[in-house]
């Protein structure tokens, strides 16, 4: 086979079907970013679960005045010293300790501060006061996945109203996230059946506009092989126009968006970076010329049967 003549073939093929090829390179463009869309934010949810589970923390709430008789722990009311100096034995006791790697006590006062910097601009902090706030113990463990043991150890003691793993909390969070992780899998996975049709047909029309050339190549004797190979590159090269745009617009998500300006307003977190965005663009790369040489090939294998 004659590499100069089938290169020749497929950069005919391109400029006479110009309008088409530009159809493929946007459709397959539009479904990778989809794609790689989807794998930055698993990327993303990934790293946010190592940053925030590594920090959550187990809050040990104590009784207030406005805690109710419905919680047999708080019937006594607000919580008093002698039952606060209970939990703080227990922390520093033989048998909570080893599992802590540090905790701390939040008063009433500190708890208020806390709460009017967290809603400064709700209406509500007006109408709240420190006694209304719990008194915390806030506990960093050595192992959070162990936080069911503070949980079974101190919800029963007198003078604690609740203790909460936050990562219940997180894990709500990363719910939401992964659901609109998998939307955009689903809307990639439509937009690439999308794209595999539109490459089929743009190689069915273009065979089919030369097929009197098509006809008499194979009069002469040439195999189905050297027929085939141009179109597939047609569509691989198209293809691959797409998966480089698409790659570059990661890219760019990634610096501009993320990087450039979500990253210096959520301060609270980790993000991903260029680096990630580096690694998803060659799994697109790779995605695009194999779906496009799928494709092809299996159109114009078909054409050349009828």
């Amino acid at each position: 086979m004659r590499l100069g003549l089938v290169l020749t073939e497929a950069a005919n093929g391109l400029r006479r079907n110009a309008s088409m090829v530009v159809s493929v390179v946007l459709v397959t463009f539009i479904s990778l970013t989809f794609v790689g869309t989807a794998v930055l934010m698993q990327m993303q949810i990934g790293q946010m679960k190592d940053y925030w589970y590594d920090r959550a923390q187990v809050a040990v709430y104590m009784c207030t005045d406005i805690s109710g008789s419905s919680n047999e722990n708080c019937v006594g009311g607000e919580a008093n010293e002698e039952q606060l100096a209970a939990i703080q034995a227990e922390l520093e006791g033989p048998t909570l300790s080893p599992f802590i790697k540090k905790f701390y006590f939040e008063d009433h006062d500190q708890a208020y501060e806390n709460f009017q910097k967290q809603f400064k601009d709700n209406p509500v902090s007006a109408y709240v006061t420190p006694d209304q706030l719990n008194q915390t113990y806030w506990v960093n463990l050595k192992d959070v996945s162990q936080a069911d043991v503070l949980v079974e150890s101190l919800s029963a003691l007198p003078g604690v109203e609740a203790v909460t793993d936050q990562r219940s909390y997180l894990d709500q969070i990363f719910a939401v996230l992964n659901a609109a992780s998998f939307t955009a899998i689903a809307i990639a996975a439509i937009m690439l059946v999308a794209a595999a049709l539109l490459i089929a047909t743009t190689i069915r029309l273009s065979a089919y506009s030369r097929r009197r050339e098509l006809g008499i190549m194979r009069l002469v004797g040439a195999s189905n092989r050297f027929i085939q190979t141009p179109f597939v590159l047609e569509g691989i090269f198209a293809a691959l126009i797409g998966s480089l745009l698409a790659g570059g617009a990661i890219w760019a998500i990634v610096h501009f968006f993320i990087q450039g300006w979500l990253k210096d307003r959520l301060q609270l977190t980790s993000f991903v970076t260029e680096g990630s965005a580096l690694v998803v663009a060659p799994i697109l790369l790779l995605v695009g010329i194999v779906l496009a040489a799928f494709s092809a090939n299996f159109a114009i294998t078909r054409y050349l049967k009828v």
